[in-house]
């Protein structure tokens, strides 16, 4: 087929990937504009466009996809599909009727379950026992057109958002190439999703990683699984962020307040939440390196007692 591929971050690049090395004709990748990123914000390519160089495929990034001037641009390809992952930006109308079998999206859950931004996620955060890939027809709606084909990946019992990403961005990259030869040899119709088990993955913020202690211990863990690698979740120790990277739940009452140190030494450091404690096995402290409990104990101090409060309560 004649693909013209819509992407942008780490997460779209394995679908690029496949479809060229499938042999499909990718005639465009267009992707959201440069940005400057960092401390010196240097003005760094996307992921996607990086990829597509590499592979030798032309590259547009328009500010607005649906701009006439564009829309036309894109007709003049002529290409049978269109495949969105993780673009970034609305596809109106008219791009939406231009390709012969479609606009494809590749979704990072089991719709109807988890449309939005952050899929992945609130999946972990949820405590979910498996997320997957839909791909579906794009349609006006958020993430609401048909569904094509899905493939289920269990979540592992210490799976972060992270882990799960790269799972799903791989399972991304295969499945779009069946989806694509069901369409074209015609055995693949689209499934309605109706909206009994719909539920918004709203877009993470980085005020969502910082810790409220009066949550139950098993919660706050899939907290911090959910936000690893971003935007990770964290909690004020004597004034500074400590953001916490593992952590173990501990089925035990410690008859101390909620976000209290209620046991310390030199190999561990528990903490009282809402219900049940939590063992920090992984932390950061700020302007510091990640390291595991036992060397952070070796070069910082925390005796019982102490109290992790909120940022937000600052």
């Amino acid at each position: 087929m004649r693909i013209v591929f819509m992407g942008t971050p780490d997460f779209s690049v394995p679908a690029l990937e496949a479809l060229a090395g499938a042999g499909h004709q990718v005639v465009a990748a267009v992707t959201q504009p440069d940005k400057p990123k960092g401390r010196g914000k240097a003005v760094q390519m996307t992921p996607v466009k990086e990829k597509a160089l590499e592979l030798g495929i032309p590259v547009y990034q328009p500010v607005k996809v649906r701009e006439p001037q564009f829309v036309e641009k894109l007709r003049s390809m002529e290409p049978d599909a269109i495949v969105v992952v993780a673009f970034g930006q609305i596809l109106p109308k008219s791009i939406l009727e231009l390709p012969k079998y479609g606009c494809i999206n590749i979704h990072a859950s089991l719709l109807p379950k988890y449309r939005g931004a952050a899929p992945i996620q609130w999946a972990v955060i949820d405590g979910e026992k498996e997320s997957g890939i839909t791909t579906m027809y794009m349609d006006e709606g958020l993430d609401t057109g048909d569904m094509l084909e899905k493939v289920v990946i269990p979540l592992e019992e210490k799976e972060t958002g992270g882990s799960l990403h790269d799972k799903l961005s791989a399972a991304g990259g295969q499945l779009i190439l069946s989806t694509l030869k069901g369409l074209e040899e015609g055995t693949l119709k689209g499934t309605p999703q109706g909206d009994s088990d719909t539920c918004y993955a709203k877009m993470l913020k980085k005020s969502l990683g910082d810790i409220d202690w009066t949550m139950e211990a098993a919660a706050i863990e899939r907290l911090i699984r959910g936000l690893n690698p971003w935007p990770s979740a964290y909690t004020c120790l004597h004034g500074k962020t400590l953001k916490i990277w593992e952590a173990d739940v501990v089925d035990k009452e410690y008859g101390v307040a909620p976000g209290t140190v209620a046991a310390a030494g030199k190999d561990g450091l528990t903490v009282q939440t809402g219900k049940g404690a939590l063992a920090l096995r992984s932390v950061q402290l700020e302007g510091k390196k990640r390291m595991d409990i036992p060397s952070f104990l070796r070069g910082y101090s925390v005796e019982e007692g102490t109290v992790l409060e909120r940022r937000a309560a600052e």
